[in-house]
């Protein structure tokens, strides 16, 4: 039976790292189906033209450059920016691993929605028809959350309490279920409420 939601593939024999970027990139577009191959010779056996998207470690594009080099235009290398001077791979698109959590994504945030236009070219996600699930004001704390103030700054910018900001807060993750400023960063960008450039 053929996937009728878009695929991404992570090409990485580090497994753990690959399981990381799996979960990520499903909370960022809840409508892909993502797969983990260990080489290229995995990918090349399970119909490698059904993937939008190639996300393939450094070292296994070099290992197996002219594969990608067919198919760079849907290709991102999973790189450390020490790996940045490399001329082997030039002209690569890059993500680079080795950022704290926060700007990985961010990275991929952007890349999302560079990539697709604000996802206008993807499946309509699951979770839009739930999107009204905050009150405006949960709104508005949210989106300064995300944008990187602390509690005791919402409270200044909106004229509340510091409690109530910590209660706002507290409803925001629960109504949501998430547990970090990062999943809570991939909601609001999401779902439109933050523009990526903001954060």
């Amino acid at each position: 039976m053929l996937n009728k939601f878009p695929q991404i593939s992570i090409i990485d024999n580090n497994t753990l790292a690959a399981i990381g970027l799996k979960n990520i990139l499903q909370n960022i577009i809840p409508m892909m189906s993502v797969e983990i191959f260990n080489s290229t010779d995995e990918l090349i056996c399970s119909q490698p033209d059904k993937f939008y998207h190639y996300f393939a470690s450094d070292d296994i594009i070099l290992r197996d450059k002219e594969f990608y080099l067919r198919n760079i235009k849907k290709t991102i290398m999973l790189t450390s920016s020490s790996a940045e001077q490399n001329e082997q791979l030039k002209g690569f698109h890059c993500l680079y691993t080795d950022k704290k959590e926060h700007e990985l994504i961010k990275s991929l945030l952007w890349l999302e929605q560079m990539a697709h236009s604000d996802g206008r070219h993807l499946p309509q996600s699951q979770t839009t028809a739930h999107k009204k699930q905050l009150s405006d004001r949960e709104i508005e704390v949210m989106s300064l959350i995300v944008k990187g103030l602390i509690n005791k700054e919402i409270a200044d910018k909106l004229h509340i309490g510091l409690s109530t900001v910590i209660t706002h807060r507290h409803n925001i993750m629960e109504k949501l279920q998430v547990k970090s400023v990062s999943a809570l960063t991939i909601y609001a960008v999401i779902n439109g409420y933050v523009n990526i450039k903001d954060i």
